[in-house]
Order: C-alpha cells, then sequence, then structure tokens
C-alpha cells in the first residue's frame, strides 16, 4: 500500500534535487528516504528516478507519477489544514514562491507576521523567476506566488509596485543624464536580471522595438550591481528592491517609466494556510 511517506518523500527529492536535501527537509535519514522511493517504485512497477552522478532526472513513469504524488500530497494536507479551521485553528505549510528581488523588502516582513498570527503552519520559500513561480504553481509545488499583476484565473491581493529604474556605471555618460531612455540602454552591453525583473521591463522594450545586447545575466541583484560596477555594462533593476549601491554605480529614472505591479496569488483550491496568507496581505493599507 503506498504510505504518505513515500509520496512526501518522492516529491521532495524532485524538488529538493536529491536525496541528502531531501532528507534534511523532511527531516529523516538519508537511507529512510531511499528506502520510501525504492518501495513505492516497486509497488507502482517502474522506475521513477533516474540516478547519475551530476543528478537525478525522472522518467517517463516518474513525469506522470509526480503529478499525481503532488496532488495526494496537497489533498491530504488540506484535509488536515482544512478539519483544523473548523476548530478556529490554521495549521500544514504554507507553500510560497516568490522573486529574488522582492523577498527581503517585501515579502520577508510579511512572512514575519503571518508565524507570528500562525505559529501552527509550516512556511516553506521557494525562490525563483516570475516564469518558474508561475509554473510552480500550476504544476502545484507551490499554492502561493508574488507575480506581476494583472493574472488571470487565481485570486490575487496587491502586495506592492516597484518603479525600475536604469543602472549603470559613475563614470559612464548616461549617469549625467536625468532620466534614461530604454533605446540608450540598448546601445549599451546589458546585464539581465533573472531575478524576475526581465517579465515587467521585457514587454515594454518589445513593444518599444528595442533589443538589448545582451552580455551578462545574473540571478541576484548584488551581482548585477557589482558587473555594472566593474563598467562592463548597464542594467534595469526595481529601485525599492536594491541594496546598498556599490561604490561607482548610479541609478537613473527610466523612460517610459515602468513599474512593477506585484501582487501575492493563490488559486481557488488553495489551502487554509494559503488563504489565510492572502488575506493578510488583502488587509494591507497600500494607500
Amino acid at each position: 500500500m503506498t504510505t504518505l511517506l513515500q509520496l512526501k518523500s518522492f516529491v521532495t527529492v524532485v524538488e529538493q534535487g536529491g536525496f541528502t536535501a531531501a532528507s534534511r527537509r523532511l527531516g529523516l535519514s538519508q537511507p529512510a528516504v531511499s528506502r520510501a522511493v525504492a518501495t513505492l517504485e516497486k509497488e507502482l512497477g517502474a522506475p521513477l528516478l533516474i540516478r547519475r552522478r551530476d543528478g537525478l532526472s525522472l522518467t517517463g513513469a516518474g513525469s506522470v507519477a509526480l503529478t499525481h504524488a503532488r496532488e495526494a500530497v496537497r489533498h491530504l494536507s488540506l484535509m488536515r489544514t482544512e478539519v483544523a479551521a473548523l476548530a478556529g485553528e490554521i495549521t500544514g505549510t504554507l507553500s510560497l514562491a516568490s522573486l529574488p528581488s522582492v523577498t527581503a523588502i517585501l515579502v520577508a516582513p510579511q512572512l514575519q507576521a503571518f508565524a507570528a498570527r500562525y505559529p501552527g503552519v509550516t512556511i516553506r520559500l521557494l525562490e525563483g523567476s516570475e516564469t518558474e513561480v508561475r509554473d510552480w504553481l500550476d504544476q502545484g509545488a507551490a499554492e502561493a506566488g508574488v507575480v506581476s499583476l494583472p493574472i488571470r484565473g487565481m485570486d490575487a491581493a496587491v502586495l506592492g509596485n516597484q518603479d525600475m529604474v536604469a543602472v549603470v556605471p559613475a563614470g559612464h555618460r548616461l549617469a549625467e543624464w536625468d532620466e534614461v531612455s530604454y533605446a540608450e540602454l540598448a546601445k549599451e552591453p546589458f546585464i539581465r536580471s533573472t531575478g524576475g525583473c526581465a517579465d515587467v521591463f521585457g514587454p515594454v522594450a518589445r513593444r518599444l522595438g528595442v533589443d538589448f545586447d545582451v552580455a551578462f545575466e545574473a540571478r541576484e541583484m548584488s551581482a548585477v550591481l557589482e558587473i555594472v560596477r566593474a563598467g562592463l555594462g548597464v542594467s534595469i533593476l526595481p529601485v525599492a528592491g536594491l541594496p546598498e549601491l556599490p561604490d561607482d554605480v548610479m541609478v537613473r529614472p527610466l523612460t517610459p517609466r515602468t513599474v512593477r505591479h506585484l501582487g501575492v496569488v493563490v488559486s481557488a483550491s488553495a489551502s487554509a494556510p494559503a488563504r489565510a496568507f492572502l488575506d493578510q496581505i488583502a488587509a494591507l493599507d497600500l494607500h
């Protein structure tokens, strides 16, 4: 008989990329997690994972099984949290996917307040690009996500807005300008942040017919800033999410003005913790 431990072990191994990381996440020994996955493979009559020295990958059967395993784990979690909610108690897990450029300044304070209000809820945070966040929501790997608004098919609450700015070396010709256009930035080597920023300015650039000469990509804003500091290019980042600027880096208003409208979204079938987090965000006074 397939057990919850087997399903959770399989899902966690895939999401964490290995048995060692999965065992840490689950609080179990690595042999216990390996046995759980091996037993599941035996019961299903097919290998689910291809084990290589450089990591794991799913077999065809594993891809099918993963979808159902995630749903099964989610429904069991929903059963527990909804029964607890009837008694006025919110427990379970809040699986939240966020953007690296947003987590520290906008999300972390909300998670701190949420944890204080609902101590029985375990918080699980994933970080990735906006495309990854939306994929995790679609696949059930996360029940709540921070994305750019508007979005269709999900319940949403406004988290905040961020103006995007041009980021240039202090000695650069554009550092002397009062504002910098997309067209001028396109004349320089460009450093693209893969933490969700490109999903905001990319559509504006396409609408303007501007193609950036992407010379570097970096996930973290601090890495983008260091590349700019080295004089290797220019970038576009959200001003509200910027860490302390390094020496020799300047920001300038971007024209046309580009604003990232951020929100927390959940699916219609989200668990009680995800709903409670959405309600918390919806109650924010953003005016």
